[in-house]
């Protein structure tokens, strides 16, 4: 069941619970029907490949999915952790961080 989330690729978040709690990064992917994002730099995980014509095998070190309920959007402002709503400006729908009123879509 796909469910309509309110971040987006390129977007600035930051973990609010687990173990990389503090960290933050850019959403690299998002994954609606598993309702998770792949976060630049957060939850790496070593994953064994094996070698093929194109590439060496070896471990490598790669970003696994996080639970959207785990990441928060960073203020653009302060870079702190804020909620988002939505509001409409001119008939477009625009994402805003409830913390300063800033809106985070370019």
């Amino acid at each position: 069941m796909a469910v309509k989330l309110k971040v987006r690729k390129d977007d600035e978040v930051v973990v609010i619970t687990g173990r990389d709690k503090g960290k933050s990064g850019k959403i690299i992917r998002v994954i609606p029907d598993e309702m998770r994002v792949v976060v630049q730099g957060v939850n790496m995980v070593k994953r064994h490949t094996r070698p093929t014509q194109g590439k060496a095998g070896g471990i490598v070190e790669k970003e696994a999915p996080i639970h959207v309920s785990n990441v928060a959007h960073m203020d653009p402002k302060d870079r702190k952790p804020t909620k988002v709503g939505y509001k409409t400006v001119d008939g477009a729908k625009l994402r805003f961080a409830r913390k300063s009123g800033e809106t985070i879509d370019r």
